[in-house]
């Protein structure tokens, strides 16, 4: 039926290390799991091929032991990422934030606020005065998206 492809042990030894070498750098190199894998298949390929010289048996390892690991993995790891509240970075956790307004900001011609001792390019679709209270609803490269803050409703005595 089939002939069996015998690959010389050492051949076979030497080319399961430089795929598993090769598929630890590739995720090493990246940030999300991409081919973690695939190097514990060629770890599987690599166990197979001392055992065996018949290819056929050794790639159906690295398969069935890739697929496998994928299979497992996979769930756990989106569990995982979902569990983990999304992290604000950089000028983004701005917004919400109340702001003062130091250069007058009119629709279309952009204005000044303060936040936290530092000044800003600001844009809003209404005219805010100086000195009045904003909100950032936004942020655009350096400038800030801002409207204006919904003064606290006194209480009625």
């Amino acid at each position: 039926m089939f002939e069996p492809i015998l690959v010389p042990e050492s051949a076979a030894i030497a080319g399961w290390l430089i795929a598993l070498a090769l598929f630890i750098i590739v995720e090493a190199a990246t940030v999300n799991l991409v081919s973690i894998w695939f190097a514990v298949g060629a770890l599987a390929g690599l166990i197979t091929s001392l055992f065996t010289s018949d290819l056929l048996y050794q790639l159906l390892a690295f398969a069935l032991v890739s697929a496998a690991a994928l299979a497992v993995t996979k769930p756990l790891v989106a569990r995982m990422r979902a569990r983990k509240p999304a992290a604000v970075l950089g000028l983004e956790r701005n917004i919400g934030r109340r702001a003062v307004v130091v250069q007058p900001v009119r629709p279309g011609v952009p204005g000044r606020v303060r936040l936290d001792g530092v000044d800003w390019t600001a844009v809003c679709d209404t005219a805010l005065e100086e000195g009045g209270e904003c909100v950032v609803t936004a942020v655009e490269s350096s400038t800030l998206r801002v409207e204006p803050a919904q003064q606290p409703v006194a209480a009625e005595v």
